[in-house]
């Protein structure tokens, strides 16, 4: 569903894209220990498929760069993005497997994550640079999103050349690894969760240390932080947007849902209070349903959800 009343441009998402095998457990497994799970389901997944979903469902205009394997996985983890209509034709088909990743969730809707990379491992500088064209080729600069689940050199290159050539972009620090304090710095926007914060700012978590790194850094630095809502700063402003209160079923998948939506948002025009207060409940509601792309909401319901002040 378009977002009527604004003239939306172009988000470009440069990422990753999985195959995901949900197990669902009565606990996490810790150290050396054999647990029993009681289900297993396969969804299409990736950090970079996730936010690309989120973002078309959020009625974004989006086209997508990734790469997927030469085998079986490929079709099934394509599934949803190919239903949603995101653009498929910039995906390269590699010679490794596509990617896939193992996710176990508990009674409580918490979960980990084991990731094997497999094709996202090979989405190189070229795609980078394929991205980059995509996103300034449009009217008014498209919008460039990024994780980091493809190689960091991919990364850097396709951040490098969107600031290069005047694009707008989007850094989701996860999974956090050694590189993201300095990709972070390459990006205008940064989104982390609450956890990965800490770890850019060296365990500081105060309105402070978030309105030092913005006005230092000349960015916008969203955190998410769970039940406890989003806070925002940039170099002119801070505020906070509070979460919908709710009982999760399954969080996979919520931050990816933030960021498509929080970027399509924007793409569209909204302010930053209105995409992040409109992101937030989307990635409420994608806790209420198993597995990461089938519990990404469309923007009609989460609308309709804030017009009926359903979680307030």
């Amino acid at each position: 569903m378009p977002l009527d009343g604004f003239r939306c441009f172009m988000i470009v998402v440069l990422g990753s894209i999985n195959l995901d095998i949900r197990l669902e457990v009565d606990s996490l497994p810790l150290a050396g220990e054999t647990i029993h799970a009681h289900n297993r389901q396969y969804f299409g997944g990736g950090k970079g498929a996730n936010q690309a979903l989120a973002a078309k469902r959020a009625g974004g205009d989006v086209s997508f760069f990734g790469a997927v394997g030469s085998d079986t996985l490929a079709e099934r983890a394509l599934a949803e993005l190919v239903e949603a209509d995101v653009p498929i034709l910039d995906i390269a088909v590699v010679r490794e497997e596509t990617g896939s990743a193992n996710i176990y969730v508990d009674r409580h809707g918490e979960n980990c994550i084991v990731i094997t990379a497999g094709a996202n491992g090979l989405v190189d500088v070229d795609m980078a640079a394929a991205a980059v064209a995509s996103a300034s080729a449009s009217a008014k600069r498209g919008l460039l999103v990024f994780q980091q689940e493809i190689p960091f050199e991919t990364n850097k290159a396709a951040l490098e050349l969107a600031r290069l050539h005047g694009v707008r972009t989007i850094l989701n620090v996860s999974p956090f690894d050694v590189t993201s304090a300095e990709l972070s710095r390459l990006a205008d926007i940064i989104i982390a969760n609450q956890h990965e914060w800490a770890k850019l700012s060296n365990g500081a978590d105060d309105p402070d240390a978030m309105r030092e790194w913005s006005g230092r850094n000349d960015q916008t630095l969203v955190v998410t932080r769970g039940a406890g809502g989003v806070v925002v700063s940039t170099p002119m402003e801070y505020f906070e947007v509070a979460a919908p209160v709710i009982q999760p079923i399954d969080t996979v998948g919520a931050g990816d849902t933030f960021c498509g939506y929080f970027a399509a948002e924007l793409d569209c025009g909204r302010s930053l209070k209105e995409a992040a207060g409109i992101a937030v409940v989307a990635a409420s509601v994608a806790c209420l349903r198993a597995g990461a792309q089938p519990s990404i909401p469309l923007r009609f319901d989460v609308l309709g959800l804030l017009a009926k002040n359903k979680f307030a």
